[in-house]
Formats: structure tokens, C-alpha cells, sequence
């Protein structure tokens, strides 16, 4: 089984499945589903395969080879789990910027907004680092610069990175604002972000501003709150 989605779906397949029977995924393009056969296919991004073992088989150059189908430059990794933390931080900013209408490229260019969105990386990647993941760069995104020893500038110049990288796509929002927005239904903030905090926790890293941020888009979902500037900002008031 094979989860081309988002988040640590793996762990909780692999728990229905057995790990033997669990392959690990990344992908980063960005694509909205409009209706019965209407995708929006917004930009080109990251797509990665590898077995959550970290050991390369048959079956993975094979998914690999299906991968590249749809996306010639698909990278085959025995790190996915590297991958996957990446996506993690970087998911839970765009998790941030759903708390309110400005594009996912506006909200990584207000300098405003650079505090929270630090503060997020930061709690994925010292969770991550906790738990001896090696995390893994792309399209912009930097997991070094947020690292707890990182300094700020190198953290500034990832997020101004996912501007510009954000800044060229048809899709302007993120999955989660469409959610929330349009297709006014629940979001998956549980099962992609409070389970950082889960992981967290059994390795002693809190992360307040993460179980803020899953707090905020609860408060949205349930009605409240609305989606506003002054929504973002309470993830650190």
C-alpha cells in the first residue's frame, strides 16, 4: 500500500498492514479537485517513492518507474521518512496561512507573518530531530534553516523562497483553505498536525504553537472564528 498524500499516513497503515506491506510517498505539486472529473493541475513539484524501511526492492523501482509516468523527474530515496518530515513543516505553514483569505505566496511574504511561520518549522524539526530523522529539502523549502540551531536569516530566506516557488502556481490557495472556504468541511489538521505534537510529546519537544495552530483551525471549522489576519496572528498572541 501506497499513500501519495500528506502527512505520516504510513505509520497508520502500516499499523492496519504490517510494515512489510508499507510503501512511503512524497509528492509536493500543487492540484485542487474541482468536481467529478475536474483537476486543476495548479504546478509542477516533488515526487518521491521509497520503502519506509529505507531498503530498495523489486517493487520499488517498479512504483518508481509508475511515478515517473506522471512526473518524469520522481526521485527514488531510501530516506522517505526525510521527505516526509520535510512536508511535514512545510504543511503545517500552509496549515497557517488557511486561518486566513491572503494567497499561500502573500502569506510567506509578509514579514508580519515570518514569527508564526518560524515558530512552526522550528517545532516540526525539533520533533524531527528528536526522533533521529534526517529531514530533506525541496522546491525552496529548506528543513535546515529551521533547525533549533539554525540561525534566523537562513529560516527568512526558505520562507521567502516559498513565496516565489508559490507565487508561479495556478493554485493560489492551499487543499486545507479550500476546505475551509469553499468546500466548508472539516479539515485534516488531526491526523497531519496534532499528531507532531503526539510524536513531540513521547520525545519530550513540546510544540505550543502547533497545538495552537490545530486549536485555531478547530475554531474555524466549528465557526469561532473567521478566517482573518487577526486569526493568524493569535497563533502566538
Amino acid at each position: 500500500m501506497l499513500s501519495a498524500q500528506n502527512g505520516l499516513n504510513e505509520i497508520a497503515i502500516a499499523r492496519r498492514v504490517g510494515n512489510e506491506r508499507t510503501m512511503g510517498c512524497f509528492v509536493n505539486f500543487g492540484a485542487d479537485w474541482h468536481g467529478p472529473g475536474h483537476i486543476m493541475y495548479g504546478n509542477r513539484g516533488a515526487v518521491v517513492v521509497g520503502e519506509i524501511d529505507g531498503k530498495t526492492r523489486p517493487r520499488t523501482r517498479e512504483m518508481y518507474e509508475l511515478l515517473q509516468v506522471f512526473e518524469p523527474d520522481a526521485v527514488l530515496t531510501d530516506n522517505i521518512w526525510g521527505y516526509l518530515w520535510g512536508k511535514l513543516a512545510y504543511g503545517a505553514m500552509l496549515f497557517a496561512t488557511a486561518l486566513n483569505d491572503d494567497s499561500m505566496a502573500d502569506n510567506f511574504a509578509d514579514p508580519v507573518r515570518f514569527d508564526a511561520l518560524n515558530k512552526i518549522g522550528r517545532e516540526v524539526m525539533a520533533v524531527a530531530r528528536a526522533r533521529g530523522v534526517a529531514p530533506v529539502g525541496f522546491n525552496g523549502f529548506d528543513p535546515s534553516a529551521f533547525m533549533p540551531d539554525a540561525p534566523e536569516e537562513r529560516s527568512r530566506e526558505s520562507i521567502a523562497l516559498l513565496a516565489e516557488f508559490n507565487r508561479h502556481s495556478a493554485k493560489t490557495h492551499s487543499g486545507i483553505w479550500r476546505d475551509l472556504a469553499v468546500r466548508k468541511r472539516k479539515t485534516e489538521v488531526d491526523p497531519q498536525i496534532g499528531i507532531i505534537a503526539e510524536l513531540g510529546r513521547e520525545v519530550g519537544v513540546e510544540t505550543p504553537v502547533l497545538r495552537r495552530l490545530v486549536e485555531l483551525v478547530h475554531d474555524v471549522e466549528d465557526g469561532r472564528r473567521t478566517r482573518s489576519l487577526d486569526t493568524f496572528l493569535a497563533l502566538t498572541a
